[in-house]
């Protein structure tokens, strides 16, 4: 059996942003590609409500993505494909990023998991 982690914010998560709560896992997207996948792979969802890709949030730090990557892929270990969903959060005005800056976060996150499968 295969592992893909799937590494994300709220839409990775399964953020219903009716209840608060999440989405049922037949509804998530990463419960979607678990049913597609069928058993041959083990979908991992690793999603956090305002992720970030590389961005200290003002208020909730610990929100960015990179920190917490290298044990994310180290618990789940091992893995064949990630799956990575993050960058809307970046948006934000509080971070105050461009385009440019965005895309730079999304390299390092690639490249702590190149580094990692190396």
């Amino acid at each position: 059996m295969k592992t893909v982690l799937c590494y994300g914010d709220s839409n990775t998560y399964g953020f219903d942003p009716r209840s608060g709560l999440r989405y049922p896992s037949d509804i998530r997207w990463t419960g979607r590609l678990q049913q597609l996948l069928r058993q041959e792979y083990k979908v991992i969802e690793e999603g956090c409500n305002g992720r970030t890709t590389a961005f200290d949030d003002p208020t909730e730090p610990w929100k960015n993505g990179l920190p917490y990557l290298r044990p994310c892929l180290n618990t789940h270990k091992p893995i064949d494909i990630v799956i990575l969903m993050l960058g809307t959060n970046d948006l934000k005005n509080c971070f105050n990023v461009s385009v440019k800056e965005i895309a730079e976060g999304a390299g390092k996150l690639v490249d702590v998991i190149k580094e990692f499968t190396a």
